[in-house]
């Protein structure tokens, strides 16, 4: 299969793209830079020049390919002051790619996320969303297209997606506690987040694109609900600091942007997802990752650009 895959470059897309490869799948990446394509090349995948603003590449590439996998998403600020305008612009570039698919049954696998849910309830795939979510407006826009003859499926990511080479919320809490001498939680610790590897995230995206029928949902989540104080102590022991509880209206000045995350309480179920396809992860949780020291060093060089 020719697969077409936006944020073929990044943590979980170059992973992806070892997958598909790995399995016989042709990879042709979106490349924004010569450096991107570069690296795509090295992968063994070939390069399609363009970024999510030119729609009209994003419809071409889908329209030449026979599957496609979305996983880029527009850069945000720390402060995620865009995060809203971010959700518009994937909602635009998802159009543009399910567009290029009307009418075929090819696959249309696009990323989303599990903070949809209303917080404290387990989170199945089938639970009704928060419309208010920005992130709704793509997924829905997503699924509509199952109407149009595309096999479109949404892979939801937790917001711990883990493993060598993070760039996410867990490094950011390292680099906090690193700063300021003390790995903190809020209030007991008692708010979860589930968590995958990034290699079974990736084996997950391929099983959806050679599998998953049109309008399915599915968890990309190993760790149903990883205790925050837990992941703090992990923290603490890593880079031997201690752990300490701070009351909620001390959350903002203590974790800046990161604060609503280190209260999230995001518990999922991937039951349904495993049942449909077949997908066991295998690779170490979230607390057994950070065990292993490689958060320790620090992040890596950034990847190349999508």
């Amino acid at each position: 299969m020719r697969v077409f895959v936006t944020g073929a470059t990044g943590f979980i897309g170059s992973a992806v793209v070892r997958e598909l490869i790995d399995a016989g799948h042709r990879v042709v990446g979106l490349a924004r830079s010569d450096r991107a394509a570069a690296s795509l090349t090295a992968a063994g995948a070939e390069a399609h020049r363009g970024d999510l603003a030119n729609l009209d590449g994003l419809r071409d590439g889908a329209t030449a390919a026979d599957g496609v996998v979305h996983l880029a998403f527009t850069n945000l600020s720390a402060t995620f002051t865009d995060y809203a305008a971010a959700c518009q612009a994937d909602v635009r570039a998802i159009s543009a790619l399910g567009e290029g698919l009307i009418g075929t049954d090819r696959p249309f696998v696009v990323t989303s996320v599990t903070s949809l849910f209303a917080p404290g309830l387990v989170g199945v795939e089938d639970t009704p969303v928060s419309a208010a979510h920005p992130r709704t407006a793509p997924e829905e826009t997503a699924l509509s297209f199952a109407a149009a003859g595309v096999r479109v499926s949404t892979v939801r990511l937790p917001p711990s997606v883990h493993g060598p080479g993070d760039k996410g919320f867990v490094p950011g809490l390292i680099g906090i506690a690193r700063a300021k001498g003390v790995s903190a939680y809020v209030s007991e610790g008692a708010n979860r987040w589930p968590a995958v590897h990034r290699l079974d995230a990736a084996r997950l995206y391929r099983l959806a694109l050679e599998q998953a029928p049109a309008g399915a949902r599915l968890h990309a989540v190993a760790d149903e609900g990883v205790r925050f104080r837990d992941i703090a102590e992990a923290i603490g022991r890593l880079l031997d600091v201690p752990v300490k509880s701070i009351p909620l209206r001390e959350a903002e000045g203590h974790f800046a942007w990161l604060a609503r995350f280190a209260s999230l309480d995001n518990p999922v179920s991937s039951a349904l997802t495993r049942r449909r396809l077949g997908w066991r992860p295998v690779h170490p949780g979230l607390l057994a990752d950070l065990e292993e020291g490689h958060y320790a060093a620090g992040p890596a060089p950034a990847p190349a650009a999508d």
